[in-house]
């Protein structure tokens, strides 16, 4: 994956091997939008799946599960119906543009070109991580009075012709010792429980006891139909 600026907390560590292979192993789906000095101003990193379409059928371990279920319907030969699309990410400075928009719709264009029937996404919800003690349900229910959701990132999906299906509460799980946690932080975690970290969707669970403290990420999914549509 061509390299730009994250905007995710230092903490969202990824098994950095299985993206990897993911991202080379399946290399047209990595998009990129680079500006007039060619710099890579906004990304999508996707991956096949070989999803039946039953929405039930999508993992809760969203983010995660995704990447395993892309090696094992590879390595299993089964026929790719759909593009998971893990990141749409704009540069820090250059979201007024609108270009997430424009992102999403090239991920939706690409994808029906070749030829899968959907797009599906575990959205991480931009302002969720203002509102990390209430749980992703309630936080999807939040609406504008036009009927659009109220998070801006959920919202551009809808007006996109996203159907938002359920949450996927344990998305991302990532584990660590408090001092490694201490370092991606920059908190003094010097109480067990649940504590507030800048940027996490929910709390993280520190154990000094135990000398570890893990977070667990919920995200949304989301689908886009491309079969019989026109995004």
């Amino acid at each position: 994956m061509i390299s730009m600026e994250s905007s995710w907390p230092a903490y969202i560590r990824p098994d950095g091997l299985l993206v990897e292979w993911a991202f080379d192993r399946h290399a047209e789906h990595q998009l990129v939008v680079v500006d007039e000095r060619e710099q890579v101003i906004a990304r999508a990193a996707g991956v096949a799946l070989a999803w039946d379409g039953d929405p039930g059928h999508l993992p809760d371990t969203g983010w995660d599960e995704a990447l395993r279920q892309c090696l094992s319907d590879t390595y299993a030969g089964r026929e790719f119906t759909t593009l998971c699309a893990l990141e749409i990410a704009v540069l820090p400075g250059h979201q007024s543009r609108n270009l997430s928009a424009s992102v999403l719709r090239a991920v939706t264009d690409h994808a029906r070109r070749k030829g899968f029937r959907d797009v599906v996404s575990p959205v991480r919800p931009s302002r969720k991580h203002e509102h990390p003690e209430l749980p992703m349900d309630e936080y999807l229910a939040s609406l504008r009075p036009d009927g659009l959701p109220a998070d801006p990132w959920l919202r551009v999906h809808v007006r996109a012709g996203g159907e938002v299906l359920k949450v996927c509460p344990a998305s991302m799980t990532i584990s660590g010792s408090l001092a490694q946690w201490r370092e991606w932080t920059g908190l003094p975690l010097d109480t067990s429980g649940p504590v507030a970290v800048p940027g996490a969707l929910t709390p993280l669970t520190v154990s000094l006891e135990h000398d570890y403290a893990v977070y667990v990420e919920p995200n949304v999914w989301v689908r886009h139909r491309l079969t019989g549509s026109s995004l």
